[in-house]
């Protein structure tokens, strides 16, 4: 199953071509430059992994990823930064984000986190379909 990504990095040539090799790897990958952007965006579409810079003007990293995550507690986030610090790190994973990843990240190291978090994100979906389906049987009584 391809996974769907979305790049949320404000250096656009930076998140060009980071999706041109993900994409060269098989994944499905959209952008956004701007956390404002990427909200907007996961409320039109699903995700399994969203890949996040920490630094970005107008809106930084945490305060997209609290938005994002009052806006759907399932979505998979890896905090990406080039200014990275493990405070911020704790901090990014506190607020919900799986897991934190400094610039330049190894394109391999990134591909395997978002194979696990792609997987956590499957699992996540299948489980609430099910309850979906299990709240429409004690409904109709079958």
């Amino acid at each position: 199953m391809t996974a769907k990504v979305l790049l949320v990095d404000d250096e656009v040539d930076f998140t060009d071509a980071l999706a041109a090799r993900m994409e060269a790897r098989g994944l499905e990958v959209e952008a956004a430059s701007s956390g404002p952007k990427a909200l907007e965006m996961i409320q039109q579409r699903h995700y399994d992994v969203i890949v996040l810079d920490l630094q970005m003007p107008e809106m930084d990293g945490i305060e997209t990823l609290k938005r994002m995550l009052a806006y759907n507690k399932d979505l998979q986030v890896l905090m990406l930064t080039g200014h990275g610090s493990v405070k911020q790190g704790v901090e990014a994973v506190k607020n919900g984000a799986v897991d934190f990843i400094e610039k330049p990240a190894e394109i391999e190291e990134l591909m395997g986190k978002i194979e696990e978090a792609q997987q956590t994100s499957i699992q996540l979906l299948e489980q609430n379909l099910d309850k979906k389906i299990s709240d429409i049987y004690k409904k109709r009584g079958w």
